[in-house]
């Protein structure tokens, strides 16, 4: 139904920035929620970062302060905004999304079985 394809992944230094971004097939304002999640080998999926249909925002505490997610519906692409970058941020970062035809009651959420779209992934690595 909705395709996401990620980019911008690289490698970058400690205390670099990186922008990352995820394309969808279709209109992103009509998501309930959207996020962005990583993975790592050995470890499961965590979110990252997630926002609402209004604009509501999360982000985990790893991140807060040095991550910003925010969306382009007009364009149909999520950005995550990576500043401050550690060595403990690199993983394999994924976009996900849900699509409902009532969002009122969806909040933001970091719940992976409350996606039902995901992209393939972009690496991300950091060097210190």
């Amino acid at each position: 139904q909705v395709q996401l394809a990620e980019s911008g992944g690289g490698s970058v230094q400690a205390g670099g920035s990186l922008r990352l971004s995820c394309a969808a097939s279709q209109y992103t304002g009509s998501m309930c929620r959207m996020a962005w999640f990583r993975q790592t080998p050995g470890k499961e999926r965590e979110g990252v970062a997630g926002i609402g249909k209004y604009g509501r925002t999360i982000y985990a505490d790893s991140v807060k302060g040095r991550f910003t997610i925010s969306r382009d519906s007009a364009k149909n692409v999520l950005f995550l905004q990576m500043n401050s970058l550690k060595p403990e941020d690199a993983a394999m970062y994924y976009c996900a999304a849900f699509r409902s035809l009532n969002c009122l009651s969806v909040s933001p959420s970091f719940d992976r079985g409350q996606y039902s779209y995901w992209g393939q992934g972009t690496q991300v690595t950091v060097s210190s």
